[in-house]
């Protein structure tokens, strides 16, 4: 080490992120406090390779099937960063790396610097909270969330229903600036059409029947921070332009005032739809698809990610039945991993929530999950079937005589919005069911929601 100018030395130190020297065998020639502190506490690791440091390889990461930074690097003579799950004083923790090579007297790279941030918004390990995982699918979508999390940049998740579509808006948020600031949902398939925009902009008082004080809107509220629109493909066209200008101009204006309001805010949105085909269609609009797209994450879902299933059902019993110390039998693991979860995260959760139930000792074992999946295939009759009158309800079963559940259901709703005539909540309510999900049906069967 005495040929390293003490100069870069000195300056390593002074960073206050954790940095290593490395030379062109990937042996740590030095380490800055920051680094020691973080990652080594109480060994040394000058003299020793980083991907025996970090990772516990005895070859260098890429002859071990991870993407080497030091090996990119001498290859393409430019600054490298890549995503890596690392061995520290807390565990496997997923790590955000940079380097950059330093070129001699004669232009050849003859050291690199490599600086270290923890991505603490993902763990490689069970957690409480906050996304777990450590599947090449799972790692390709972080990494995407650790490259755009600290820009401005507007965020589009894509991915099937209950992929975990807010934990990431919320990862994506705290890995940004704005951390220390608001996170504000707006579930849009919730909203009416008529309220969508005074509780997305806000009202004053006397803009509509009922409107008896001023009222901020969740982008005010979100000012400073981020805003996540979840489903955003069931935002109404008539909005889709007001919310248009407010991602192009930062501006919006209340409902029933002309006072032109500025907002900071950056713009997550999530759906599981088809945005380009809506475009296509004319059901969305084409400018507002692409300043919301700006940077698409696709999500994967649990299917692809079936080496996750181990990780994922820990963390969940965790989750769901704090008090006790759960754990799964071996052949309730293999069971999990053999089934498709169409569901995804959300039913692996419900499944486990129900089996836990089901199990009175503390292990999980196969019989617990086959009839936590029982309850799912053999559904009850539908609320919307039980709420209706003997009359009503044996014309359906008439006309749905040799048809699918999914037909008698959607029979039994068109009584249903034959016969209401209150609003949509009153609605859900009879039919046992909240008026999100109201929302979608009335969708699949075609009819205006309005309707209700």
């Amino acid at each position: 080490m005495a040929h390293v100018l003490p100069e870069l030395l000195s300056y390593l130190e002074s960073l206050p992120e954790p940095h290593i020297l490395l030379d062109r065998q990937y042996r740590i020639i030095a380490a800055n406090t920051a680094y020691r502190s973080q990652f080594s506490p109480r060994a040394s690791v000058v003299g020793r390779t980083c991907y025996e440091v970090s990772h516990r390889f005895s070859v260098p990461c890429d002859q071990a099937g991870e993407s080497c930074p030091l090996a990119r690097a001498r290859e393409s003579g430019q600054r490298e960063r890549v995503l890596h799950l690392h061995h520290t004083p807390q565990g496997e923790s997923y790590v955000n790396i940079e380097l950059v090579p330093l070129l001699d007297a004669a232009g050849e790279q003859a050291y690199f610097v490599e600086k270290m941030e923890p991505l603490r918004v993902a763990h490689g390990r069970p957690v409480g909270q906050g996304l777990v995982g450590r599947s090449p699918a799972f790692q390709r979508m972080l990494e995407l969330v650790a490259r755009v999390g600290p820009s401005q940049a507007s965020v589009l998740l894509l991915g099937e229903s209950g992929t975990g579509k807010e934990l990431v808006a919320q990862a994506v948020h705290d890995a940004s600036p704005r951390a220390a600031h608001p996170l504000v949902v707006v579930d849009c398939a919730s909203l009416p059409e008529n309220l969508f925009e005074s509780e997305l902009f806000g009202h004053e008082r006397g803009a509509f029947t009922g409107a008896n004080t001023s009222k901020p809107g969740l982008v005010e509220a979100a000012s400073g921070g981020t805003l996540f629109l979840d489903e955003v493909g069931d935002i109404p066209l008539a909005m889709q332009v007001k919310l248009l200008r407010l991602l192009e101009s930062g501006t919006y204006r209340r409902v029933g005032s002309n006072e032109l309001r500025r907002t900071d805010v950056r713009v997550v949105s999530a759906t599981h739809r088809d945005l380009k085909a809506m475009v296509a269609d004319g059901r969305f609009r084409e400018d507002l698809y692409y300043r919301l797209s700006t940077f698409p994450i696709a999500l994967p879902a649990l299917r692809e990610r079936a080496d996750d299933i181990a990780l994922l059902a820990v963390a969940l019993l965790e989750r769901v039945a704090p008090q006790r110390r759960l754990s799964l039998a071996a052949d309730t693991l293999d069971m999990l991993k053999r089934y498709p979860f169409p569901g995804n995260v959300r039913e692996l959760r419900n499944v486990l929530e129900r089996a836990a139930l089901l199990a009175d000792g503390n292990s999980i074992e196969p019989v617990h999950v086959e009839r936590a999946l029982d309850a799912d295939a053999r559904p009850s009759p539908k609320p919307s079937m039980m709420a209706l009158p003997p009359n009503e309800a044996s014309e359906v079963t008439a006309s749905g005589a040799g048809s699918s559940l999914r037909s008698v259901e959607r029979a039994a709703l068109q009584v249903q919005l034959k016969a209401h005539r209150g609003s949509r909540a009153e609605l859900a309510k009879k039919l046992g069911i909240s008026e999100r999900s109201l929302y979608r049906k009335l969708r699949e069967i075609g009819d205006d929601p309005d309707a209700a």
